[in-house]
């Protein structure tokens, strides 16, 4: 692989921080294995983590926004060389919306949103002479936005009256035009080839099936219905569905469905009719695109966490894989060059922040065009999980990745379950902070993807609908189960933590597995699903409406599912962490959670930090929180307090209630 471009943001990062020290022995991974600080785990950052790499119209150049420095977005020649900075500052966005940036069609502008005035509005940039327009004034949400293919105006969808229409602007003269009326969500639209007609997705109210329409960009004609798709929910407004992908001469689009209990690409004609599946997997499958001649195109496809590159026929057959990881990673951010000779994209691995890369499309060795590793101490110090799997007590398969701890010779480690949030996500191969922290420091840590994780088919995940905490609890003391069994493991001693929906499964397991953890770290988590319904932003009561039911007929159930019903039951030592004093969201759940354990006289501690939405994301925060948790596993896991080991069966976990 041919390395062209040396990256200087994370190293000029990394020795900022405080440097990390040698460890006396290595445990698995052989003696004197360097123990980073958390300040260079924490400087392990993607120099492309931002804006999604994409190609100038011309070709001549590839846009990607990250952590240089100066500006937010940068480009760099499919050649190699060092990047070029835009001097553009896009300014602030709204809690899980991105930027979008996209160079116009002619590639003299680049377009963004930013929340700099209010709500997101469109601002464009021009790259001859550095003029910033804001051309749109909806003071509402817009969540998404696309140019025509002459450059000359914008559709997008905005939430200005109650709910997102698709609204098509004028560029020149910033004249507005609302297309769609109705009380439905219309997001995420584009353009036909010929500029002549708008394509846009219309979400249900549940936001559970999308229907695809066609209209006319003035608004004189009635939406013809494309196609229709049942039964997939889409916590991201229309997000997880994404753009209808046109085929560059009209005929057909690409969708994402859930119809075959995976999600796949699906092709339909533009005429209407019946869909058929462009490369039928059992594998998750995500950001395909036609090639420019509309031959090919290209997607990712997740396989237990890897995910590579493959492009399919547009006719049908086989795909072929162009690039792939060379053991783990996740390759995402494909896209064509406009020739349609090479593709474009970025590759992370557990070990490395992604990277921009550029393969020729036909097949052949990738050209590495970033890189991101930092200071040269800090890659060879970084721990390879294990891929492992294990089953639970009713029969699932739950893979995992495993952390295997530093230790000094004759030590046994304490364990550590690591939870993602969701709880419809997963662990992938990608760069995990936290358990490479405690892996370094002595702790065997586990990330096991329980039921309820996207990316092993819709049964697995629908697998924990109506039971959160409680069934998917299983898993995770199975997990415990798995850990015991390592020889290195200090038995008695296992520990829990995670944010967000991971926050709630460590308050679950506090309370509906008792004993089972010495001590748990809840990282931005929900004790209550009752209050958690009333005070939280509409994705989240259609989450818990499809998953759990609405409150107002299952009032009981969220109960039962609600940990802070259930503080009489906790015996584990817990620590509730979050943020305060910015933006949505914001709450009190678990300083509240914390007060109630103290109300009832349990061990627990709250600690909140300065300058954040609900959740932890600043690097300074992250490394004071770090250490934070460090000194809370230590004193509750290395404690030396010997006792009797008491083995709880995974079956103490509960079911469906």
């Amino acid at each position: 692989m041919q390395r062209v471009l040396i990256g200087i943001g994370a190293v000029l990062l990394g020795l900022m921080l405080s440097r990390s020290v040698p460890a006396q022995t290595g445990g698995g991974e052989g003696p004197g294995r360097q123990i980073l600080s958390a300040g260079d785990l924490v400087s392990v950052r993607s120099l492309v983590g931002g804006a999604a790499p994409q190609w100038s119209p011309d070709g001549a150049n590839i846009m990607f926004g990250g952590a240089l420095g100066e500006s937010d977005l940068w480009t760099v020649a499919p050649s190699g060389g060092f990047p070029r900075s835009l001097h553009i500052d896009m300014g602030d966005i709204a809690f899980l919306q991105t930027h979008q940036a996209a160079y116009s069609p002619d590639g003299k502008w680049v377009s963004y949103l930013s929340t700099r005035t209010g709500p997101a509005e469109v601002y464009l940039r021009s790259l001859q002479d550095g003029r910033e327009t804001q051309l749109t004034n909806l003071g509402a949400r817009i969540n998404s936005y696309s140019w025509s293919p002459d450059g000359q105006q914008i559709a997008l969808a905005g939430d200005k009256f109650g709910n997102y229409a698709i609204y098509v602007v004028q560029v020149r003269s910033g004249a507005v035009t609302r297309v769609t009326t109705g009380t439905l969500n219309d997001v995420f639209p584009s353009w036909t080839p010929d500029g002549k007609r708008v394509v846009f997705v219309q979400l249900d109210d549940r936001w559970a099936d999308h229907t695809v329409y066609v209209i006319d960009p003035a608004g004189a004609s009635i939406p013809r219905a494309v196609v229709k798709d049942t039964g997939y929910f889409d916590y991201a407004e229309g997000g997880g569905f994404g753009y209808p992908a046109i085929s560059p001469d009209g005929s057909a689009l690409l969708f994402r469905s859930q119809r075959s209990g995976w999600i796949n690409y699906w092709s339909v004609p533009m005429s209407g009719g019946a869909p058929r599946a462009i490369a039928p997997e059992a594998a998750n499958q995500s950001g395909a695109h036609w090639s420019p001649d509309g031959k090919s195109i290209l997607y990712e496809a997740l396989w237990n966490g890897t995910q590579d590159l493959r492009v399919v026929s547009a006719a049908g057959g086989a795909p072929r894989v162009v690039a792939k990881p060379e053991d783990m990673g996740v390759i995402n951010n494909a896209a064509w060059s406009p020739d349609g000779a090479r593709i474009s994209y970025t590759l992370e691995t557990p070990t490395s922040a992604a990277d921009l890369y550029v393969v020729p499309a036909a097949g052949g060795a990738p050209v590495q065009l970033t890189t991101s590793a930092g200071p040269p101490y800090i890659a060879p110090a970084l721990i390879r999980p294990k891929k492992v799997n294990y089953k639970s007590p009713d029969g699932l398969t739950i893979a995992a990745y495993l952390y295997e701890p530093v230790l000094k010779p004759g030590e046994k480690a304490p364990g550590i379950l690591l939870i993602h949030g969701g709880p419809t996500s997963s662990f992938n191969d990608t760069y995990q902070t936290e358990a490479q922290y405690f892996a370094m420091r002595g702790y065997a840590v586990l990330l096991p993807n329980i039921r309820g994780s996207s990316g092993y088919g819709r049964q697995f995940e629908d697998a924990n609908n109506g039971c959160w905490g409680r069934c998917d609890l299983k898993d995770v003391v199975a997990g415990v189960d798995f850990l015991k069994r390592q020889p290195y493991i200090l038995a008695s001693r296992m520990g829990i933590t995670g944010t967000s929906y991971g926050g709630c499964m460590t308050l679950d397991a506090a309370a509906f597995a008792p004993g089972v953890f010495q001590a748990g770290i809840a990282g931005s988590g929900y004790g209550d699903w009752i209050a958690f319904y009333n005070e939280q932003e509409l994705r989240h009561i259609k989450l818990l409406d499809y998953e759990l039911g609405p409150l107002a007929t299952h009032e009981k159930l969220y109960r039962s599912l609600s940990p802070i019903y259930y503080v009489d039951s906790i015996q584990t030592p817990l620590f509730l962490i979050n943020g305060e004093g910015k933006d949505l969201p914001r709450s009190n759940a678990g300083r509240q959670f914390a007060d109630r354990l103290e109300f009832r006289y349990k061990a627990g501690k709250f600690k909140a930090y300065p300058n954040e939405n609900y959740y932890i994301r600043s690097a300074a925060n992250i490394r004071t929180m770090l250490g934070d948790m460090q000194a809370y596993f230590d004193q509750y896991l290395k404690d030396g307090v010997h006792e009797a080991e008491q083995h709880v069966p995974a079956s103490a976990a509960g079911g469906r209630p």
